[in-house]
């Protein structure tokens, strides 16, 4: 049986990879009952797969220690408010890489 440690390296190594990240996100995103503290425990693995890969910006970093005390504070109300309302609309939330020039 692997342990929780385990688990957690697996999901960083398959964080690493960016496609697998912005699905990882948007997978949380698009919950129907959603749990503040998973979008920010979402993020906080991808910034932690990001950082062992030496992919991270020291201004990448202090816009997640922004964002997450922002999400702190509100329980990530305002981000699931606009995603239901985007759902409401017929709309969906999708998270895709930013294409490079």
């Amino acid at each position: 049986m692997p342990t929780s440690d385990s688990y957690r390296e697996d999901l960083i190594q398959f964080l690493k990879d960016p496609e697998h990240a912005a699905g990882y996100i948007e997978a949380i995103l698009e919950e129907e009952d959603p749990e503040p503290e998973l979008l920010r425990n979402a993020l906080r693995k991808v910034i932690e797969a990001w950082e062992k890969s030496d992919r991270l910006s020291p201004s990448t970093k202090e816009l997640h220690e922004k964002l997450d005390r922002i999400l702190t504070e509100s329980n990530a109300s305002e981000i699931y408010t606009f995603v239901e309302l985007l759902n409401s609309l017929g709309f969906q939330v999708t998270i895709s890489l930013k294409e490079t020039k």
